[in-house]
């Protein structure tokens, strides 16, 4: 009889769905230059905008990519690859002093701004039913960046590639059966600066397993430090796709 019942135990174990599964999220669209402040090194370099002092190649295009491993209800792990690429053009009004080289005033300039993000994401879900999910977590981020300026042919670059620790949040209201309302984002703040991304947007549930969305994206931040004073804001018209299985 116990041999019965451990072998009907094990039978049902090995028969019950196991709740592990994967997501994969891709994001594109158009990114607007709000703000790009900089100023290299923070002590002796000039202060510029190359949204104002130069002109934006707006709107330009991007493109972001998650996966995520939905461990149970309550437990999720995803990896996201964030790059962002903006050019810009014209000339200054006056001398620039970037990062120990000297610019010219009313010289044709161009100047590149570069942020790729690299994150890894765990996130505990509060709440998940049929109708709302809201979870928090912790990512760990990977930040590759670049400035650089180009005149008469002679290109001054400068790089920071770091690690930086971020509060993450995920939000989804199901209003009706094939629409929700969905935000989700990463943000910290420090004495020395702060990072904020974060996204709104509408879903549309084609089936149970895919659904598109159409929203907003804002990309802010920035540090100020002894060697570098840089501060950002971009603004995005997403569209994405989210296929679960």
């Amino acid at each position: 009889m116990k041999n019965h019942a451990l072998s009907l135990a094990l039978l049902s174990a090995a028969a019950a769905p196991c709740y592990a599964g994967f997501s994969f999220d891709a994001e594109s669209g158009a990114v607007w230059t709000d703000r790009t402040d900089v100023r290299i090194p923070n002590e002796g370099g000039t202060f510029f905008s190359l949204a104002d002092d130069l002109s934006a190649d707006d709107p330009g295009a991007f493109f972001r990519g998650r996966a995520t491993w939905h461990i149970s209800p309550e437990h999720d792990v995803a990896v996201l690859v964030a790059p962002l690429e903006v050019d810009y053009a014209g000339s200054f009004d006056r001398p620039v002093s970037f990062n120990g080289a000297d610019f010219r005033a009313g010289t044709p300039t161009t100047g590149l701004f570069r942020f790729d993000s690299y994150r890894l994401t765990y996130r505990y879900n509060f709440v998940r039913n049929d109708k709302v999910t809201f979870g928090m977590g912790i990512t760990a981020k990977i930040r590759d960046a670049e400035v650089s300026l180009t005149q008469n042919g002679r290109t001054t670059t400068d790089t920071d590639t770091g690690f930086v620790p971020l509060i993450n949040y995920q939000f989804a209201w199901r209003f009706a059966r094939d629409f929700s309302l969905y935000s989700e984002g990463d943000a910290l703040g420090a004495p020395q600066g702060y990072a904020v991304d974060v996204a709104g947007a509408l879903q549309w549930h084609l089936t149970d397993n895919l659904a598109v969305r159409l929203g907003y994206r804002m990309l802010d931040g920035g540090a100020d430090t002894d060697s570098v004073y840089t501060f950002n804001r971009f603004h995005y018209a997403t569209v994405g796709a989210t296929f679960q299985f």
